[in-house]
């Protein structure tokens, strides 16, 4: 596949990035230990100890630019193109982000479930006004997953379906004269995907970790169904079978203080694709604070990352900034984000 500068310059979108992976650099494939596991890696619920709910975890994230674009001209719907198109305008090739997302869920160890809904949306209007590089994604997920432990947990393997019924808008170089409504210009369909993922814990000190998930085994299609949110033609990228690969340590300080370390590579399968390797490169740190205060840091695609958490037994209140590339690796861009995150368990 040949892929145009445009296109290069892009950002990877994944199915799913949260808060804490992203205050670690984006890498937690290999120490997730709460409910994300059943979408970051399906083995990593052998890590569970208990049984709970998550009823209300709202997610925002919004770029550093954001702001400017409202304050240049105000909208109402901050994920809606034809919303934005009059900021995106005053505020030609300056990169918009914009991202909501919930994961309302139930689990326990080895089993989980839950409904993943989302918003994204990332657009800049080229220098002249004649296009916009646009790329809108709405995903509402139903998700399941199990995993099995052998040799006392050293070893796991899990497995998660999603069905998933999906809006997209992925067009470089979208008329910026045309129109902006996704029931014009949005591709619909849903999909069933299946993720594989293996966990190797050695029993020593700091037990060292290694991870491996096999995201989209077959790849993933979205014509599976159509017409469920938008009557439409045209279906949603084919999502490519990819392996992504992590090691972490996790050493203990005293009785009230632990850590993880952890780096994580991307897109093994998919990597002869990207021109900018970078963009595939994940590591971070979480400091644990007798499990009420974290502090987390990590690197990015060239990028500083950092985020705290405060949780209690049943709240959460998560904050992460993180650097995403979103130039080439001959011209680096890096669009400087903020997520904030509230999540009340049962």
């Amino acid at each position: 596949m040949v892929f145009t500068p445009e296109v290069n310059a892009r950002e990877r979108h994944n199915f799913y990035s949260g808060v804490r992976c992203l205050g670690m650099g984006g890498a937690c494939l290999a120490v997730t230990n709460d409910e994300t596991a059943l979408l970051v890696n399906p083995a990593a619920l052998g890590k569970l100890r208990d049984f709970y709910g998550t009823i209300f975890d709202p997610e925002i994230e919004f770029g550093s630019e954001t702001q400017g674009f409202y304050a240049d001209q105000s909208f109402s719907n901050p994920y809606s193109l034809e919303d934005v198109l009059g900021a995106l305008d005053k505020k030609r090739g300056t990169p918009y982000h914009a991202k909501l997302q919930v994961f309302p869920s139930f689990v326990g160890r080895n089993f989980g479930v839950g409904i993943y809904g989302n918003y994204t949306l990332d657009a800049t209007m080229a220098a002249d006004g004649s296009t916009v590089d646009a790329y809108y994604r709405n995903d509402l997920a139903f998700v399941l997953g199990f995993n099995f432990r052998f040799f006392d947990g050293r070893v796991k393997l899990g497995f998660n379906t999603k069905l998933i019924s999906r809006v997209e808008v992925d067009d470089p170089v979208l008329s910026a004269t045309g129109p902006m409504s996704y029931d014009s210009i949005a591709s619909e369909g849903v999909g069933l995907s299946t993720d594989v993922g293996l966990i190797l814990a050695a029993p020593w000190k700091m037990i060292p970790t290694l991870s491996a998930v096999v995201r989209d085994v077959g790849g993933t299609s979205f014509d599976q169904a159509h017409g469920v949110r938008l009557d439409t033609a045209n279906r949603p990228n084919l999502v490519k079978q990819d392996i992504d690969v992590a090691a972490a340590i996790f050493p203990i300080h005293s009785n009230y203080v632990r850590s993880a370390w952890t780096v994580e590579y991307r897109g093994l399968l998919t990597s002869g694709d990207e021109e900018d390797k970078a963009k595939l490169i994940h590591g971070g740190l979480e400091l644990n604070f007798g499990d009420v205060v974290f502090a987390r840091a990590g690197y990015n695609q060239r990028y500083w990352t950092a985020g705290m958490e405060l949780a209690s037994e049943r709240f959460q209140w998560q904050f992460a900034t993180y650097g995403e590339e979103i130039g080439t690796s001959d011209s680096p861009k890096e669009d400087r984000r903020y997520t904030v995150k509230f999540a009340y368990r049962f």
